[in-house]
Parts: C-alpha cells; structure tokens; sequence
C-alpha cells in the first residue's frame, strides 16, 4: 500500500503551520472575540489536538497572564508546537502532552477555558471529549469548540489550464455531508449556550508571502480522494497546479484568493 505524502504528520505540520500564518487575522479576530465575551481572563487553557500550536499560540499571545496546556496524539506535532513556543518567547506559558482524546484524560481540572479548533469531529466519540471538558473547568469555565464549514476556495474560476469551475467540482466531490454544529452536544455534557458566530474568510490580494505554499499544500491534501471522484481531465488540471515548475502552479499564481467560514460555538458550565 503506497502513502499519500500530503497526509504525512511532517506535511500536515507544513499546513497547519501555514494556515496560521496565512489566516493570522481570523486567528486574532477570533480570540479578541472570545476575549470580549469572558467576565474574567483565564489563567489556564487546555487545547484540545492542538496540532503544531497554531491556536495555543494566539490564545497565548491574547491572553499573556495564561498559561495553555496542549493535548495532541502526534509525537511530531507536539515537537512543532515546543519548538514554535519556544521561538515565540511563550515555552515556560504553553506546555504539550502527549494525549488520546478519545482515551482517559491526564488529570487536570480547575480549567478556565478549553479550546478544540478542527479536532472533535475527528473522535470516534465527540460526546465523551464534550463531557470530559465539562469536568477539567472549574465551575463557570467556558468551551470554545470551532469548525471549518467548508475546506478554502483558492483559485478564480479559470485558472487557465481545462475547464473553468475546476474548484467548485473538486469541492462537490468531496464536501457531501452538512456544517458540523456542536450545540447538542453542549447542551447534552451539561453546558449553558453563550454563542455561536461564523467567521468570514475573505482574502484577496495582495496576500501574505506564505499564501502559494497555503495553496499547494492544501490541494495537495486534496489530491489523493478526488483521484477516483473527478473526470481525467480536471485530474489534469489539478496536477498541472500542483507542479512546482509549471507557470500556471500555484506556487507561482498571483490571483489566489482565500474565501472559507468558520464557525464557533462557546458554551459555559454552571
């Protein structure tokens, strides 16, 4: 069996890494807004499948009295995340441990905030990581829990290589269930609704420099599951933007856009 190197932990570190660099701005726009909710700051924060720490990281920076505990199954991801914290200036505030969340937690309680960003609808029990969240805050604690309601759209409409709409056939393929929404599972581990809002992605350059290499690795994730859902020739067209040499590449494009909702749930226990 061959190994889709796009889904290689050193090539999701690559796209967790840009995706925090090219959606900085949603990132802080997010926090401050969480921020502005809070009657309190929090002291601790636990980041549940933190991934490389690009949220324990904007949680670190908007909140510099916290300190963040990151929970992630990946050996590497969690080397990521130390030595990013490290460089930042955050490593004695922002601490990773090794964790199966759909396993025993460590043990921590008297949380003030825990965060779960992409990560839930991956547990093959989501409700056993909302009620256990429930028990790590303290008593008026709060969850933020965010989704991704549909993978980013990058590219115009013709991208100059096959038919136009390439994107919007490739999404079709592989964006076939509903939005996530956690608000039952909130209600259901014992939270107190407090909001939902989506978040708007919409960039048009000019773009952060890290923009193309957002692009390549995010199509290239993409790659392996559209092979036996998209006509031969859009298969084409994709690996023509794929090349890292080839003029239309979107390494080399300056027409990329960034256009992706996400949608935040908080809730708070009692």
């Amino acid at each position: 069996m061959t190994t889709d190197p796009a889904r290689h932990p050193i090539a999701l570190a690559q796209l967790l890494d840009l995706d925090g660099e090219v959606l900085q701005t949603y990132l802080a726009d997010l926090t401050a807004w969480l921020a502005s909710l809070f009657g309190r700051r929090p002291a601790h924060i636990i980041d549940l499948a933190s991934g490389t720490g690009t949220g324990a990281l904007a949680l670190a920076r908007q909140f510099p009295a916290a300190s963040v505990t990151a929970l992630e199954l990946s050996p590497q991801l969690l080397h990521r995340l130390r030595e990013q914290a490290s460089s930042q200036g955050v490593g004695d505030r922002v601490r990773g441990i090794q964790a199966d969340l759909d396993q025993p937690w460590p043990p921590m309680d008297g949380a003030d905030l825990v965060w779960a960003a992409s990560a839930l609808h991956h547990l093959a029990d989501p409700g056993k990581a909302f009620a256990r969240a429930f028990q790590a805050l303290r008593p008026g604690g709060w969850t933020a829990v965010t989704e991704m309601d549909f993978f980013p759209r990058l590219l115009p409409e013709d991208v100059g290589v096959g038919r136009p709409g390439l994107e919007s056939r490739l999404h079709a393929a592989l964006n076939t269930r509903p939005p996530w929404d956690w608000s039952g599972h909130l209600a259901a581990a014992g939270f107190v609704a407090v909001a939902t809002r989506p978040f708007v992605v919409d960039l048009e350059p000019p773009l952060p420099p890290a923009t193309g290499q957002y692009a390549h690795a995010s199509l290239s994730r993409l790659r392996t599951p559209a092979s036996g859902l998209l006509a031969a020739d859009d298969l084409a067209a994709l690996d023509v933007l794929l090349d890292p040499d080839h003029p239309l590449g979107v390494l080399r494009r300056p027409d990329l856009t960034v256009r992706t909702t996400r949608t935040t749930w908080v809730g708070r226990r009692p």
